[in-house]
């Protein structure tokens, strides 16, 4: 019998996430189960990462969908449209309103990316490197500095999506941005982990995928030919869904399409944007009508899987560590 090693991936996508909690949330309801118990790693990207954050310290999705519903309109408020105006020459949003929301004690409060109870890995981008960046728990004995980190930090790092808000500078003076940058669907990030940190084969990997719905576009002909301005306005989403698809492609191609469950579902042109709060109960919705399809394929290839305990690498834990990192 193989030893199965399940991997748990959400794609970024602002107040999208919504959908994906509500997917985790429903597949709880209606199969009684509780979904981290069933994965051995998660990995998130953006408001993926939050999600991903939260259910290592313990929030159930529900909790998550609560907050995307109570604080979606605090963290995204455009009144009148005039930050649409000036997103032109700034950060559309400050991130003052979404760091108060994680800060809170019934989100994450002051609690550190090592007290995640399930293997976490979030990808940012680092400006001030002009590279990758991966926090990671302490899930090897390699990995000895992320898990200090407080996870508000980790989620603002990984969520200054360029033109949305700020880079996040919270962490060692580093100027971290989205981590949609490289790795908006972060599922080869999650299987490139399995091999190399945890030894898994291949042939033991099991990956539940989670987008946030895509609005597919017909491509004019004027690209064909196009400059610059005709490209601009291309090139964001063909950016994202370029590198969604070669991932997911890829994934199936090394583990076998019956090993690969990827929930994204097309939605009519501009049904959910990015900071779209206005349409969080349709999103909802329609997270409800997905979950229902896919919860019998989710339980026949996840549910009869138990995660084991995590293993905690680092040599020392300094009791004031939360005093010593920056905040």
């Amino acid at each position: 019998m193989v030893d199965r090693f399940q991997i748990l991936s959400l794609d970024g996508g602002g107040i999208r996430g919504l959908f994906s909690a509500s997917i985790l949330a429903a597949l709880e309801s209606d199969l009684g189960i509780t979904i981290r118990d069933h994965f051995d790693l998660i990995v998130g990207t953006s408001t993926g990462g939050i999600i991903a954050l939260a259910l290592g310290l313990g929030l159930s999705p529900d909790a998550v969908v609560d907050l995307y519903f109570d604080q979606g309109k605090k963290i995204l408020s455009n009144r009148l449209g005039w930050r649409t105006l000036r997103q032109g020459l700034r950060s559309k949003y400050s991130a003052r309103a979404l760091e108060h929301a994680l800060r809170n004690d019934a989100v994450f409060g002051n609690r550190l990316l090592g007290d995640s109870t399930k293997p976490l890995v979030i990808p940012s981008y680092s400006l001030e490197s002009d590279d990758v960046y991966l926090f990671k728990t302490d899930h090897s004995r390699r990995l000895r500095r992320d898990w200090k980190v407080p996870a508000w930090q980790v989620a603002l790092a990984t969520c200054a999506a360029p033109t949305y808000f700020p880079a996040s500078s919270h962490i060692g003076c580093l100027r971290h941005v989205d981590g949609g940058l490289w790795a908006n669907n972060p599922i080869l990030v999650g299987l490139s982990e399995a091999v190399s940190i945890f030894n898994r084969r291949l042939d033991e990997i099991r990956v539940f995928s989670l987008g946030t719905t895509k609005s597919v576009s017909p491509r004019k002909e004027r690209l064909d030919g196009g400059g610059a301005l005709q490209w601009l306005c291309e090139s964001k989403n063909l950016f994202l869904r370029g590198q969604s698809l070669s991932a997911t492609n890829l994934a199936i191609h090394m583990l076998g399409q019956s090993n690969v469950l990827r929930v994204d579902p097309e939605v009519p042109q501009r049904s959910f944007g990015f900071d779209k709060i206005s349409r969080r109960s349709a999103l909802k919705a329609r997270a409800l009508h997905e979950s229902r399809k896919i919860a019998p394929a989710f339980e026949c290839m996840f549910a009869d899987h138990i995660a084991v305990a995590r293993e905690v690498c680092r040599e020392s834990q300094p009791q004031d560590a939360r005093k010593g990192v920056q905040t």
